[in-house]
Parts: structure tokens; C-alpha cells; sequence
């Protein structure tokens, strides 16, 4: 498991998977318990239906601040 962290975005992605090809996402699925257009996530699924990966949107009010710090920062 890989956790990358976008400052700029303010968005996190959990990846799941040791490695995600190009084009091996089959199917995204937005999920929102909000109704609002933050505090989101996004699941990346192969083709199979497999999660690959959770990208988290305003990533500071979602996640710990200790996943954040331990975070690969990117962007």
C-alpha cells in the first residue's frame, strides 16, 4: 500500500495494489455521503471489479494528520 498526497489539491490517493498500470483502471465510482461538492472519494476499479485505489478529496478534513505527515508528498 502507497499513500501519496497532493498540498495544492488537497487530495490524498491510497493506492492498494503494489502497482497500477496505465489504463489498467477500468471503472471509477464517486462516492460522496455529503451531497456536497467536497468530502469525497473516488474508487478505482479493474476490470475484474478489484479496488485498486481510493483517491480522498479535501484530504486534511478526511484523513488523520499523522497519514498526511507519513504521506509521499507529490504536484
Amino acid at each position: 500500500m502507497k499513500i501519496t498526497y497532493d498540498r495544492a489539491a488537497n487530495a490524498a490517493y491510497i493506492q492498494i495494489t503494489d502497482q497500477i498500470e496505465a489504463g489498467s483502471v477500468a471503472r471509477t465510482i464517486a462516492v460522496n455521503e455529503n451531497d456536497g461538492p467536497t468530502d469525497s472519494f473516488n474508487l478505482d476499479l479493474d476490470n475484474e471489479g478489484k479496488l485498486l485505489g481510493i483517491e480522498v478529496l479535501s484530504a486534511r478534513s478526511q484523513l488523520a494528520a499523522k497519514v498526511l505527515e507519513a504521506a509521499e508528498i507529490i504536484g
